[in-house]
C-alpha cells in the first residue's frame, strides 16, 4: 500500500507526528509519501520543539526509523503525489488548516498537497481531513460539505472519551486510529467501543 501524508499549519502537531510514525511501522504500507507546507514547518516547530526542513525533513527528529518515509516539496507538482498513475492508495492531511480545506473544496490545486488531494478525489481514493478548528464559520461548515460531496472524509480533530484516556497520547490515539480506518489499515492503539452491559 501506497500512501500521502501532509502537514498543514493548522493547531495538532502531535496528531501528524503519531499518525506519521504509526503508518511508517505498519508493514501494510510500502510507502509513505510525506509533504510538509511552509506553515506545518512552523507548527512542528512551535508546538513541538522540531525544526525540519520542507525539502530534507531530518525523519529521526520526528521519531521515525523507516525507509519507506519518502519527502516531497510542497512546490514540486512534478512529483509523483501529483499524478493519478502513481497509484497511491489514500492521503490523510494532518493537521488540515481551514486554508487547505478551502482549497480542496474548490478545487485548488495551486501545490504538491492541493494537487495529491485532487488527485485522491478524482481517482476515487480515500483523502481523509483531520481538522482542528473551533468554533466553525458557516464558510468552513460550508467547505466541509463540498469536500465531503465531492468524496473526502472529514475526520475532526475530537477524541472520545470513552476509552478512558489517562494522559495526551491516549487522546491522540484516538483519532489516529479513526485516521487509520479510513485508510482501511487496521490499528489497536485505544480500545474500541465494544457496547456496555445493562444494569441488572
Amino acid at each position: 500500500m501506497k500512501l500521502i501524508v501532509a502537514i498543514t499549519g493548522a493547531s495538532g502537531a502531535l496528531y501528524a507526528q503519531r499518525v506519521l510514525q504509526v503508518l511508517s511501522e505498519e508493514p501494510s504500507v510500502e510507502h509513505l509519501a510525506l509533504i510538509i507546507s511552509e506553515q506545518g514547518r512552523m507548527l512542528l516547530n512551535h508546538e513541538l520543539g522540531i525544526n525540519v526542513s520542507i525539502r530534507r525533513p531530518n525523519l529521526s527528529a520526528l521519531g521515525i526509523q523507516s525507509p519507506k518515509v519518502q519527502a516531497y516539496h510542497p512546490e514540486d507538482l512534478a512529483a509523483p503525489p501529483a499524478s493519478g498513475s502513481a497509484g497511491y492508495h489514500g492521503m490523510a492531511i494532518v493537521p488540515c488548516s481551514t486554508n487547505t480545506l478551502a482549497k480542496v473544496a474548490i478545487g485548488l490545486a495551486d501545490d504538491l498537497i492541493a494537487r495529491a488531494a485532487q488527485v485522491m478525489l478524482k481517482e476515487r481514493k480515500p483523502l481523509i481531513l483531520v481538522t482542528r478548528e473551533t468554533p466553525l464559520s458557516l464558510v468552513t461548515l460550508r467547505n466541509m460539505v463540498a469536500v465531503t460531496e465531492a468524496g473526502a472524509t472529514i475526520v475532526d480533530a475530537n477524541p472520545g472519551f470513552y476509552h478512558q484516556p489517562q494522559n495526551i497520547l491516549d487522546l491522540v490515539d484516538f483519532i489516529v486510529q479513526r485516521v487509520c480506518d479510513h485508510l482501511k489499515i487496521t490499528v489497536h492503539l485505544v480500545p474500541r467501543w465494544e457496547g456496555r452491559e445493562r444494569p441488572s
